[in-house]
């Protein structure tokens, strides 16, 4: 199985390991040192020697970070975990919810007096920093570059990622990667750039149409690259990771070790483009100090990996259809099952095995979430032999998955009833619901960005005094990350939707010690439609590319109106049309009946 459910952190060894740091950072004449949960790429996701973080602390959500001072040690960490952290610290550290109290704020708090911070310029990036300074502005606390203090105490770190690359061919990628080199490189031209440094592990393969392993559930291969606005491309990677696939990516392509690449930066030509957002400080320091002329300029491969072309979007349906005849198949399967006679690994197994039965299966595209009753109601759940619950009558069963197809990359969560569900969970999973619903029919005019957007999901949890602490949709990478910027459906969310765009729609609500619930399906932004009369020039909506049953007993009819009824018959219909050939004769009553109407 991709999936393994042994408990990778040790958060017994929290304090001792935070006493050795407590060591480092007074040797360093420091007060505190900071730990991010980011590695030198600013990945969400990080390969096991980057994995700082959860070595220290024992926290293993996706995101957050440590502060740790002489006294306290502060992880910070937002709303999607907040229950999470609670199980997986010691008492040592003390869990901080972020960013209601932002890092700057604590720290004025615990150094009135002021203090000397130490951090790592590699694992934070130019905005991190400035933003915090000039917060800490007037504070006499001191932010410093220094080593890296974890790595110095982490005596059996492994080392770095060495999986094999592969190219990503035309039939999926649907743009040569020599056309987008050339078509980025007048971008730069265009705006005076001559180099742009390229950092993000996704945006270098998207670029150069190869993907990697070196960090699970993600196909990525991790390296730097300088994109010349001349029209070719310094790749820093270790060779034996590109093995032939270096040779087919032609002479515009230069490889370099991984090595050179610091070194290389203070004879490159300027003005050079560095990402604020996403590089590290370490990148603009070495430029600096070179004399080398930078520019704050955004991944200029960002906006145009999100904005899918239409082969990448036929392959997104494709992948889509696949994994659908993989859930209902997984559904079917768990409604023939007892209340009490399942776990939530036996959940888990068994829906990896439906995935890999579809014989297209790269791997899962993130751990799967099989959350039963309480368990839900963690965010990001991960279970493991510690944690491993029976899925119990009377229960809802969260399940948060996805597959990672070499023509697509999906994400879907259902939420399901085990046995007869009680009437409170079934009003909270139809507000849920209304606000899915809401964002799928939406039609709004270009330029809007998913802040705009993301009330439509909350506006039915709202009217009866509820809500849920996190986006509700990312970005999705075309068999690359599964969170992808820079779009989002948040509060946050700024960054203008476009065609192209393939984002979640997940609303939820969580019960603490309770239950959780989550609806998602991922939809593509496509141009909308012209209607008669109207005085919009342009207008955009999304096309809905998960077919999968949402569960009926779990909705109470009476609270949809009449165009949310006929919007969930209508779908439910499509699912049926699109899957009932491909899910077999077994499994067809079972979906006749999922997919019935109101």
């Amino acid at each position: 199985m991709f999936q393994q459910f042994e408990e990778t952190a040790q958060p017994e060894k929290g304090p001792e390991r935070l006493d050795a740091l407590r060591t480092q950072i007074k040797a360093e004449g420091l007060d505190g040192f900071l730990v991010p949960r980011a590695d030198v790429h600013q990945g969400e996701y990080v390969a096991p020697r980057d994995d700082r973080l959860a070595w220290l602390t024992g926290f293993t959500g996706s995101a957050g970070f440590c502060a740790a001072l002489k006294d306290v040690a502060g992880v910070f960490i937002d709303g999607r975990y907040r229950v999470q952290v609670k199980a997986q610290v010691a008492d040592a550290y003390t869990p901080i919810p972020w960013p209601e109290v932002t890092l700057a704020e604590w720290l004025r708090i615990r150094l009135p007096l002021g203090g000397r911070v130490g951090f790592d310029p590699w694992l934070h990036t130019p905005s991190q920093i400035s933003d915090l300074e000039e917060a800490l502005n007037g504070s006499r606390i001191e932010i410093l570059r220094c080593a890296n203090l974890v790595d110095r105490i982490w005596q059996d770190q492994p080392g770095p990622p060495m999986a094999p690359v592969i190219t990503q061919p035309m039939d999926f990628a649907g743009e040569a990667h020599q056309a987008k080199i050339d078509r980025l490189a007048k971008g730069l031209r265009d705006k005076g750039i001559a180099n742009a440094v390229l950092t993000l592990p996704d945006s270098i393969c998207w670029l150069l149409n190869i993907r990697g392993s070196d960090i699970a559930r993600n196909p990525v291969a991790q390296g730097f690259a300088v994109l010349s606005a001349k029209g070719h491309v310094v790749l820093y990677m270790a060779p034996e990771k590109l093995g032939e696939v270096g040779e087919t990516l032609g002479s515009s392509v230069e490889i370099r070790a991984p090595s050179r690449f610091a070194p290389d930066l203070a004879v490159l030509e300027g003005p050079v483009g560095v990402d604020h957002a996403t590089a590290p400080l370490a990148v603009v320091d070495a430029l600096t100090a070179a004399k080398v002329e930078t520019r704050d300029l955004p991944d200029p491969c960002i906006l145009p990996k999100a904005c899918k072309n239409s082969v990448e979007i036929e392959g997104a349906r494709a992948a889509h259809r696949r994994d659908g005849v993989a859930m209902v198949r997984f559904l079917a399967w768990l409604d023939a099952q007892a209340p009490g006679t399942l776990t939530e690994i036996d959940v888990v197994r068994q829906l990896e095995n439906e995935r890999r039965a579809t014989n297209a299966l790269r791997d899962i595209s993130f751990e799967t979430i099989s959350g039963a009753g309480a368990h839900g109601a963690i965010v990001h759940y991960r279970v493991t032999e510690a944690t491993n619950a029976a899925v119990e009558d009377g229960q809802l069963l969260l399940v948060d998955s996805g597959g990672q197809y070499q023509d697509g990359t999906t994400d879907i969560t259902r939420t399901m009833a085990i046995g007869a569900p009680g009437g409170e969970e079934c009003e909270a999973f139809t507000r849920v619901l209304k606000g899915m619903i809401a964002l799928s029919r939406v039609r709004w005019p270009a330029g809007l960005a998913g802040r705009d957007l993301d009330v439509l999901a909350r506006v039915a949890l709202w009217e009866a005094g509820l809500d849920y602490a996190h986006g509700t949709g990312h970005g999705v990478g075309s068999y690359l990350s599964v969170h992808e910027g820079p779009a989002r459906l948040s509060r946050s969310g700024t960054v203008p939707l476009e065609p192209g765009m393939i984002l979640s729609n997940e609303p939820g609500f969580y019960r603490e010690g309770a239950y959780g619930i989550r609806i998602e399906n991922l939809v593509v932004v496509q141009e909308a439609p012209a209607i008669a009369g109207g005085t919009v020039d342009k207008m955009l909506c999304f096309e809905t590319l998960t077919f999968v049953p949402i569960d009926r007993r779990l909705i109470v009819p009476d609270m949809l109106t009449t165009s949310e009824r006929d919007w969930l018959n209508t779908y439910h219909a499509e699912c049926n049309e699109r899957l009932a050939p491909l899910v077999g004769a077994a499994v067809r009553p079972w979906l006749d009946a999922a997919t019935a109407p109101l």
